[in-house]
């Protein structure tokens, strides 16, 4: 028991870089006409208006109460402060506007039909000619339809199917958005792109989200990784109304404790050093135009938030946590009301729906119609129109005078794709000597070097606090060495993402490679970051599918490293050991979008990830393992050139057809950890009693899918698949493509093969728990082999 009673003290912040400005005392510096302030006003309201129809046409969908909330805030950074073209949406010289908020996607398709259609009335000529390019009145009938939609509008006019969140499928977006979190560190991702392009010169990124949006750890984990590298080009808009789905009070508010987090967005920013606005009156015009204005300045070095405080569904007739993700009954009396401010304000009249019952045709029909209404409102008002396309028209000259130029020794990822980079024959920096020991993380590593100095830097490398462990930070050497950082050391490739971070890491990379100009590839044990980093490769991969479809470009990779991967970790215990890694991964994501890369020999390294480069997925995730690996004389095996794995199939041996000849099967071998033991203590013995066998090795099974049919058939035929027995390091699902007979998969070794997780221990032992030992594969081996020779009788 203390003596006396313990000195209590609050604990203030430490000294910042960044400052804070409240925006209220600031406002009467700043001169805005009454007339701008009116123009905004009927802005606004033909946008709530817009966002109450779209609900209602699709009811039970949407987020109304945000997307209205937030929406002043978007238009000031639309028609007040943004950099941009609006005829040119894919220019990379141009600001960003990044819908991190994915949940406000019904409020991304108003703003963007509303300000296509002022273009449209007030000046057409800003417009794309391209109407892919746009987002037109018409394409709101798509919101939230499937490409398959039937209803006769949607086709007549071939309105875009617009997702219930948003992809770059849309004008002017980068990301897919919507998952818990992503959509901050990705945009701060897209950030570090522009300014590792562009360098002092970068454009802004302008960021929406909201409070509920911050709740998420990774979003803590990008505040602190944007700090740290000093991204003052990100200027991050909170739409603060306290309200989510559950909750009408998200964050602690004075002295009433939140029901979520006990910060609110004012102090969680800036306790990550963050210059904050903040906008009490976060509805009013002046304040939030004003508060535009100071952060659009380049305060300091810092990254800025401003911080709007607002209500959620603000005039909407319901609001709070109830306006999130529901609105008003489909065409009721509530509904009706929210459109007659316009009505009053333009002197028109909306239809009203008289179908009975309600038939998707005649739905379509009423929405098509209100529509109209809406689009002759702004037709009957030139005034309005006029002056917001104005105000695209400056934000297009501002951008030209500008003249931003991509920075001197700007990384060059095109060379990739070239003859200047091929797989064959492997360069001398990535040649090992017969004989060394080499680490197949430090091949890896060794490879992005090489390819990140012919790219003139090319390549961003991130661990969850494992650089030198994961050997990620090979790729920089000859590069400023250190930690990326935008003002005192912007030519290191090298970033930190929070510390141990892979949920941020993910979509960080994932934002970087989004902009073009980099592949981020981020390293921490394959037991964490194939998992911690699905949700962000997921959306990377929506993402890039979307833009393929939109413009026809190929997709941006980023790399997720699965270091230490496998059962070779074995000291870490099965904690970081895990074999479940490349199941999460392999053939897991549809078409083109992933390339698991899983080489046994560190000369595999080079050729592999340059194949899988060329190959031009979104994501490309190699599994690398910890111990030193002997680099065999693969010549004097009798095995093939490294250069074979870029089949992603290949065989390490033929079984000769001869009817003097016995025939021992087919094996299918995956991992480096198995194979290495195979070719070392294994493959003799096979020598030794002559076993006629195919022995394949999987070194990706998505670049073995690339291949043409009759290729695949030829290197690995349907019938040998039939025959297989597989040994592998991963899990026995990972073998179902190679081993397609029910024997064959029932001898197959694997690391649950006796129903239990593996203990800890040097690798050798753990293989041996396992039965992935030497001994324990030639036992399997063998009996197959005895058991082929049967069946042939």
């Amino acid at each position: 028991m203390a003596k006396e009673k313990v000195t209590m003290k609050k604990l203030d912040f430490g000294p910042r870089r960044s400052v804070y400005i409240d925006i209220a005392p600031e406002t009467a510096k700043f001169e805005f006409p009454d007339r701008t302030i009116k123009m905004f006003e009927d802005y606004d309201l033909v946008y709530r208006t817009l966002c109450s129809i779209l609900y209602n046409f699709v009811p039970t969908s949407g987020h109304p109460g945000g997307s209205i909330s937030s929406g002043r805030a978007i238009e000031g950074i639309l028609f007040h402060v943004l950099d941009y073209d609006i005829g040119d949406p894919e220019t990379s010289d141009a600001d960003i506007i990044s819908y991190a908020a994915g949940h406000k996607a019904m409020g991304l398709y108003a703003m963007w039909a509303l300000r296509d259609e002022v273009a449209r009335v007030g000046k057409t000529s800003l417009l794309p000619k391209d109407e892919k390019r746009r987002l037109r009145f018409e394409d709101l009938l798509g919101f939230r339809r499937n490409p398959t939609q039937e209803t006769p509008l949607f086709a007549k006019y071939h309105a875009k199917p617009l997702d219930g969140h948003p992809t770059p499928a849309t004008p002017f977006i980068k990301l897919s958005t919507g998952a818990s979190g992503v959509g901050i560190p990705a945009s701060f991702g897209l950030a570090f792109g522009a300014m590792d392009t562009y360098g002092p010169n970068a454009p802004l990124v302008q960021i929406t989200e909201g409070e509920g949006g911050m709740t998420p750890g990774r979003v803590a984990e990008a505040l602190a990784t944007a700090s740290a590298a000093q991204l003052w080009n990100i200027k991050m808009h909170v739409d603060w109304n306290q309200a989510s789905i559950d909750s009408n009070r998200v964050c602690r508010d004075g002295d009433k404790p939140g029901d979520y987090v006990q910060w609110n967005p004012v102090e969680l920013c800036y306790l990550h050093d963050w210059n904050v606005i903040y906008v009490e009156k976060g509805h009013d015009f002046r304040h939030v135009l004003a508060a535009l204005e100071v952060a659009k300045d380049r305060i300091n070095d810092q990254p800025t938030a401003v911080v709007c405080r607002t209500t959620k569904g603000w005039q909407y007739g319901i609001e709070g946590r109830k306006s999130h993700g529901a609105g008003h009954k489909f065409c009721s009396p509530e509904y009706y009301k929210t459109l007659e401010p316009l009505e009053k304000r333009f002197n028109v009249k909306f239809p009203r729906f008289e179908g009975k019952p309600p038939a998707p045709v005649a739905i379509e029909q009423n929405f098509w119609d209100t529509l109209m209404t809406v689009r002759g409102a702004l037709e009957g008002d030139r005034e309005l129109c006029e002056f917001f396309a104005d105000r695209l028209d400056e934000a297009k000259k501002r951008l030209k005078a500008l003249g931003r130029k991509k920075r001197e020794g700007c990384p060059n990822l095109g060379v990739i794709y070239t003859d200047a980079i091929k797989t064959d024959p492997i360069p001398p920096e990535c040649t090992y000597q017969i004989g060394s020991q080499v680490t197949l993380r430090g091949a890896l590593g060794d490879t992005l070097n090489y390819l990140n100095k012919a790219s003139r830097g090319g390549f961003i490398g991130a661990a969850a606090d494992l650089l030198d462990s994961t050997s990620i930070s090979n790729l920089a050497k000859g590069f400023p060495e250190g930690l990326y950082n935008a003002v005192s050391n912007p030519g290191a490739r090298l970033v930190a993402t929070g510390g141990i971070c892979e949920d941020c890491m993910g979509a960080f990379m994932a934002g970087i490679a989004a902009y073009g100009t980099n592949v981020g590839a981020g390293s921490s044990y394959g037991a964490f970051i194939a998992a911690l980093e699905h949700i962000a490769a997921r959306l990377h991969g929506i993402g890039q599918q979307a833009k393929h479809a939109y413009i026809g470009s190929p997709y941006n990779a980023f790399m997720i490293v699965c270091g230490h991967a496998g059962l070779k970790t074995g000291e870490d215990g099965p904690t970081h050991a895990d074999p479940q890694a490349l199941q999460l991964l392999e053939e897991n994501f549809p078409g083109d979008a992933m390339i698991t890369l899983t080489p046994w020999d560190p000369q595999e390294l080079y050729p592999v990830t340059v194949e899988a480069l060329k190959a031009r997925p979104a994501i490309i995730a190699p599994f690398v393992t910890r111990p030193n690996e002997l680099v065999v004389d693969r010549a004097k095996l009798g095995l093939p050139p490294a250069t074979a794995a870029v089949k992603g199939v290949y065989a390490l041996r033929r079984a000769v057809k001869s009817a003097k000849r016995p025939y021992h099967g087919t094996l299918v071998l995956q991992g480096s950890g198995v194979t290495c033991t195979f070719i070392a203590e294994v493959l003799p013995k096979i020598d030794e009693e002559e076993l006629n066998m195919n022995i394949m090795y999987v070194s990706s099974a998505e670049l073995f899918s690339l291949l043409p049919d009759r290729e695949r058939e030829k290197i690995f035929p349907e019938a040998l698949m039939a025959e297989a027995m597989g040994i592998t390091g991963f899990t026995l699902p990972t073998m179902y493509r190679w081993v397609t007979s029910k024997e064959g998969r029932a001898r197959t070794l694997h690391a649950f093969k006796h129903g239990h997780y593996l203990g800890s221990g040097q690798a050798h032992k753990v293989l041996e728990e396992a039965g992935l030992h030497g001994a324990g594969q030639w036992k399997a081996v063998r009996d197959y082999a005895r058991m082929m020779v049967r069946r042939s009788k």
